[in-house]
């Protein structure tokens, strides 16, 4: 069969013959990750630790404590990719465009679960949910509000991946989807940066001979382009910069002894929390640390504390995206199917074949 072929920036062209298989490894991938960090999250790496006997490596039950993950069963998936898969169904149903109505109407639909709504919301999220209930215009309510936490959390970023999914390749368009999709909740420089940085390394990480610097290059145009769109279009907040952030903690994961003390290091310098521009820089700094090793990727994301499901669901999109299926654990992906009822399969089928028509 001819391999799909675009052209790269550069001139040279770029190749996606695995596109199918790297699509279900990045929904696998950032599923597992979302399921591995849920009894992690909002505690200290020390406490993880101390909570669980040393690195968490498999899947955990959260415990009563958990702030938002309680209630749930081992290897039960939270709001990140559950909103994330919602998304990349509604791409298909756009045949690769989205509408900031219909990811409103995703989001609110998403909302009427109550095993995910009202208490796996973030704050930018719950008064999206709220307002939007109440008729509020998709396309301009997530750049209200004058609070700096307002539109600047990491909700957009953690749905994104099928912007980069359904555009393989193209740092530009996945870029863009992404700001649409942040419109009715994150539509802040801040909060499209972050999801800008994710959908872009997602889209480059889908090529055949995509490296490890190619995806970093690319979060980081995703950030500065997601920032633009985001300052111009939205609303422009006070906040660290995502793109800043990314080289910080990349320069950690690369100088570092190993994956803990990279982990240790981001976590202590850049941060791993409910911010776009703690857990998207995280989130690319555990992807470099591991090598862009799928699971190792998840495992760093699920022990570095704080939002740490957030933080390895938008890493293991990337990973996964890179690897493909053949480095994704089996009993890890069949544990998370089985948990959630999920046909990550057929639903990677899906946006497959609208990313093909795509290329």
């Amino acid at each position: 069969m001819q391999q799909p072929v675009a052209e790269r920036l550069d001139g040279e062209p770029q190749r996606f013959a695995s596109l199918e298989d790297r699509i279900h490894a990045s929904l696998a991938t950032a599923a597992i990750g979302d399921a591995l960090g849920a009894p992690t999250e909002q505690r200290s790496i020390r406490e993880i630790q101390e909570l669980f006997g040393g690195r968490v490596e498999t899947f955990f039950e959260p415990p009563q404590d958990s702030p938002y993950a309680k209630g749930r069963r081992a290897g039960q998936i939270t709001d990140d990719s559950s909103q994330m898969m919602m998304l990349a169904e509604r791409f298909v149903e756009g045949g690769g465009e989205v509408t900031a109505a219909a990811v409103a109407d995703m989001v609110v639909t998403w909302a009427s679960d109550p095993a995910f709504f009202p208490h796996f919301a973030g704050p930018s999220t719950r008064r999206a949910v709220e307002a939007l209930r109440a008729g509020a215009d998709p396309e301009t309510i997530g750049a209200e509000g004058r609070e700096t936490t307002m539109g600047t959390s990491n909700g957009g970023a953690m749905r994104v991946a099928p912007a980069g999914l359904v555009n393989p390749g193209s740092i530009e368009q996945a870029v863009e989807a992404a700001a649409t999709t942040c419109r009715p909740s994150h539509f802040t420089n801040v909060g499209v940066a972050g999801a800008g940085a994710i959908a872009a390394a997602v889209a480059i990480a889908l090529r055949d001979d995509a490296t490890i610097i190619d995806v970093v290059r690319a979060a980081r145009e995703g950030a500065l382009r997601g920032a633009e769109i985001g300052g111009r279009d939205g609303r422009d907040s006070a906040g660290a910069s995502v793109y800043a952030r990314i080289g910080t903690a990349v320069a950690i994961a690369i100088a570092s002894d190993g994956l803990d003390s990279a982990v240790a290091e981001i976590a202590d310098t850049v941060g791993s929390g409910l911010h776009a521009a703690e857990a998207v820089p995280a989130a690319i700094g555990c992807f470099v640390a591991a090598g862009g090793d799928p699971w190792l990727t998840v495992v760093a994301a699920a022990n570095i504390g704080d939002d740490s499901d957030t933080v390895a669901c938008m890493a293991g999109a990337i990973a996964g995206a890179f690897s493909g299926m053949s480095r994704v654990p089996a009993w890890a992906y069949d544990r998370i199917v089985e948990e959630n009822d999920l046909d990550i399969e057929g639903l990677a089928a899906r946006v497959a074949r609208v990313a093909r028509e795509r290329i």
